[in-house]
């Protein structure tokens, strides 16, 4: 009831290039560990909904993430961005780019964007 991420990231060379294979540094939102290697990408599930029918049940849901890759550099999070974008977009759907910011406390640089996620039962 999850979608692939974490399978469709990691086994695209060009990613963990840039987030690292052991461990690959993608992690669900609140995850990541103190002090993580930068970068690193963060994702949640922000929205669910199964594809409902009148004459059967479900057989796909559709989910929505958020995913914010993390850097020391704005260049840096926009590779990585780039990486992920060309990972995921041959399996879902990118719906927004939610565009860049930087962390008052950490002064880590963000880029954040949001994918439409549709995973058969």
């Amino acid at each position: 009831m999850y979608p692939p991420i974490f399978a469709t990231c990691a086994a695209v060379p060009a990613v963990t290039a840039l987030i690292g294979t052991s461990p690959v540094r993608l992690y669900p939102f609140g995850d990541a560990p103190q002090a993580v290697a930068m970068p690193y990408v963060t994702w949640q599930l922000v929205s669910g909904i199964p594809e409902n029918y009148i004459s059967q049940t479900p057989d796909i849901d559709r989910f929505g993430l958020q995913i914010d890759c993390w850097a020391n550099t704005a260049s840096a999070a926009r590779s990585v961005a780039m990486a992920l974008r060309d990972a995921i977009e041959p399996h879902a759907h990118i719906v927004a780019w939610r565009g860049e910011s930087r962390d008052n406390d950490t002064l880590h640089y963000r880029y954040s964007f949001d994918v439409d996620w549709f995973v058969s039962r």
